[in-house]
């Protein structure tokens, strides 16, 4: 029976390794985005009997681009398009500190098996990985087709293998500089009260979202506990989030149209992540535009009120992380009232719609500040990832080789989906973080380089522009100007001023790894 191995040195403590995998949110950060996305993590981690449900895209670069087309095309339709496979596990051999491992239950595979195991190397850890497996049918093919699936086939676990490793340095480090890695926050119980405290319960509005799902996974690997916004009727149900365990966050309830929120379940938080607000990317209508600046401070004021409330009965100093965007900024040099051609937070805000919004939006958030909430506002670029936003649109295109720059000279600020969420989450952990962060990367780049960089990484071309009138179609003429064509060049110094060390500060390195693209 085929087996594919894979062996990994990870320079920090085995225990911490291990710890990591086995908390809250280490699935979703160990699966690829081009490789499809999580359902559901194993509730108490990877312990005997327990299981998880993946979504698997179907190999390399026509995979990726089939279900981001899909994806696309399931937001304008009835129904949802199919494009992946559903891949249910269980674990077993569960070793604490040790090993574990999980066997399909039912998928794609006759057979498999992927074992895991971790062991001291130095001061730090090697993990060896074992996947045995059997294709259906395939004894029956000649014998040297068998052999090309085989070799595509490990090709494919390379590529996946290897952004797991890149991805689980990038964690570790990341919560290593923060002090949130196992072995630290043992040391902070036995020894003297750290400086820093790091929050132990943070609730998360607009959770299951493409931002919100690694915001959430970031912090289940930092062993915060995390408690969704969710609007469903909580009467009656002990709901619990994905991946979590005994003791692990409930779920609260909130109605923000309705102005209403669960306050007794709110005032045990000691943060609050808002992420929550109506989808973009639709035709700039009025109907879309009241609900998209409704569902904005609306919400935002719901939260920032019951969370100073809260802060006024019980002050432990409780934070507010809220989104914004870089629409503050207005969208091109027309739609500013300066010439300042790079955008810093201190920058004037700008005059067409989304900069109202943005205005308004945070507005909303600094209503907390007067009771002692420390309020931080992330000011979010062009997110990449083929999960959702501009990239998901873009790659069925450029994947088919019809792909091109939408505009030409227009800047685009951009940042990886990987960098966002950590961005937020160091701005949740970082007392020193208030007032609006811009959410950047360092590097921003012209349209025609975005489309250039993108063909090269996909290795197609990118010489074909996209005709104005496509987005106008789409968007209208004000959607397609100031979310699309926008020229934006948004400069990243506070965050690295905060203290934040990027992993993706050029556009390249961002794409490769969110694409598997070595």
């Amino acid at each position: 029976m085929p087996q594919f191995q894979y062996e990994t040195y990870l320079p920090f403590p085995r225990e911490d390794v291990f710890t990591w995998y086995t908390r809250p949110g280490a699935l979703t950060r160990l699966h690829p985005p081009f490789a499809g996305s999580v359902v559901e993590e194993p509730v108490g981690g990877p312990v005997n009997g327990a299981g998880s449900v993946i979504r698997l895209n179907l190999p390399g670069l026509l995979g990726t681009s089939a279900a981001a087309a899909a994806a696309s095309l399931s937001t304008v339709l009835p129904f949802r398009i199919p494009s992946s496979l559903t891949w249910t596990s269980r674990h077993e051999d569960f070793e604490q500190g040790r090993s574990f491992s999980d066997v399909m239950v039912s998928g794609p595979m006759r057979r498999w098996q992927h074992d895991r195991r971790f062991s001291d190397e130095g001061a730090g850890t090697i993990l060896q990985e074992t996947v045995t497996y059997e294709f259906p049918l395939l004894p029956r093919l000649p014998h040297g087709v068998g052999s090309l699936i085989d070799r595509l086939f490990s090709d494919e676990l390379r590529r996946i293998f290897d952004f797991r490793t890149r991805q689980t340095t990038e964690d570790l480090a990341f919560h290593q500089s923060h002090g949130t890695l196992a072995t630290q926050q043992y040391t902070r119980q036995d020894g003297p009260a750290p400086t820093r405290q790091v929050p132990r319960v943070v609730a998360v509005s607009g959770a299951s979202g493409l931002i919100g799902t690694q915001v959430c996974a970031l912090l289940g690997g930092a062993g915060i506990q995390v408690r969704r916004l969710v609007r469903r009727d909580l009467s009656g149900e002990s709901s619990r989030s994905p991946g979590a365990g005994p003791g692990a966050s409930t779920d609260i309830r909130w109605d923000p149209a309705g102005g209403r929120i669960d306050e007794v379940a709110l005032a045990e938080v000691d943060a609050v992540i808002h992420l929550a607000g109506h989808p973009l990317a639709s035709r700039f209508t009025a109907e879309h535009k009241r609900r998209v600046r409704d569902s904005r401070i609306a919400g935002t004021t719901v939260i920032a009120d019951a969370l100073a409330r809260a802060e006024r009965q019980d002050g432990r100093g409780r934070a507010l992380i809220s989104g914004s965007a870089i629409g503050w900024y207005g969208a091109s040099p027309v739609d500013r009232t300066h010439r300042k051609t790079v955008l810093e937070e201190t920058t004037p805000v700008g005059t067409d719609f989304l900069a109202g919004v943005c205005h308004a939006w945070e507005e909303a958030a600094r209503r907390a500040e007067a009771s002692g909430v420390r309020v931080a506002m992330i000011r979010t670029g062009i997110v990449q990832s083929p999960s959702g936003g501009a990239l998901q649109q873009l790659l069925p295109l450029f994947a088919a080789g019809a792909g091109g720059p939408l505009g030409r000279d227009q800047v685009q600020s951009w940042i990886s989906l990987d960098d966002l969420a950590a961005l937020i989450v160091h701005l949740l952990l970082n007392p020193d973080a208030e007032g609006p962060v811009n959410g950047v990367a360092p590097h921003p780049v012209t349209a025609r380089e975005y489309a250039t960089t993108l063909g090269n990484v996909l290795r197609r071309p990118s010489a074909i522009p996209v005709p104005a009138f496509g987005p106008k179609l789409l968007l209208g003429s004000e959607g397609a100007h100031e979310i699309v064509l926008a020229d934006q060049h948004v400069s990243a110094e506070r965050a690295v001023q905060l203290g934040y060390g990027f992993r993706h500060p050029h556009l390249e390195t961002a794409l490769r790894h969110s694409l598997g693209r070595s």
